[in-house]
């Protein structure tokens, strides 16, 4: 270091910088704590929000194979029940399951799924009235959900299947077992099948299985659950 340098670095102005800087990092840390929580409450106020209980709300299990959600069946027919609800708001749970090819552990997974979420809204939001649904192996996590729900049956307005497994080969898939749904929600209940559908009946035509929004049974639907809300 230079003479001048060390004079310099021995000046007040050089001193009451150094001072400052550890100063102006406390200074700094409080702003941002300062701004943060703020935010933090700007933040949760829209989370509040979307957790405030909707008008209605549809819990539906997709098919088998699906990707994560409710799946193209499920999709239209809550479209379609929005655009029929009026100005009441509609809610959506997808069941958390995993619609793979182990019919027998992954529908029992859907169901337990479903049955605690239906119990947890009954409890949480008990002026929602819910539309239960599921199309093809979700049909049946649906119709096994509803044999331990028998507490929240007036919570729900309506239940929707589709392509509900009944036939003899849904029972050879299903490892010799059909699910049925509880006869306490069978009044509420429509269950479409395709004509010749292979899983909910005993035709042989696959592309039937498929066809539930073509043949608009999810509009169908949607109306029956609109009229019970």
């Amino acid at each position: 270091m230079s003479p001048r340098d060390a004079q310099l670095a021995r000046s007040p102005l050089c001193q009451h910088r150094k001072m400052r800087a550890p100063r102006l990092a406390s200074v700094l840390a409080a702003a941002v704590a300062t701004i943060w929580l703020p935010v933090g409450e700007l933040i949760a106020a829209p989370d509040a929000s979307a957790d405030a209980c909707p008008d209605v709300e549809v819990t539906f299990a997709r098919g088998t194979n699906e990707p994560p959600g409710v799946g193209g069946v499920g999709q239209a027919f809550i479209d379609s029940l929005r655009s029929q609800a009026g100005d009441r708001s509609v809610g959506v749970y997808a069941v958390n399951y995993p619609a793979t090819d182990a019919f027998a552990s992954s529908s029992m997974a859907g169901a337990g799924d479903a049955r605690a979420h239906v119990q947890s809204m009954a409890a949480s939001c008990p002026q929602t009235k819910m539309v239960l649904g599921g199309y093809s192996q979700g049909a049946g996590v649906i119709d096994v959900a509803t044999n331990d729900l028998a507490g929240v049956v007036d919570h729900v307005a309506a239940v929707a299947v589709f392509g509900n497994p009944q036939s003899a080969f849904a029972r050879r898939l299903g490892g010799g077992r059909l699910p049925n749904i509880s006869p306490l929600y069978q009044p509420k209940t429509i269950n479409l099948c395709v004509p010749d559908d292979p899983i909910c009946s005993e035709g042989r035509d696959g592309a039937a299985h498929v066809a539930y929004v073509q043949t608009g049974m999810t509009n169908q639907a949607a109306s029956f659950a609109a009229d019970r809300l």
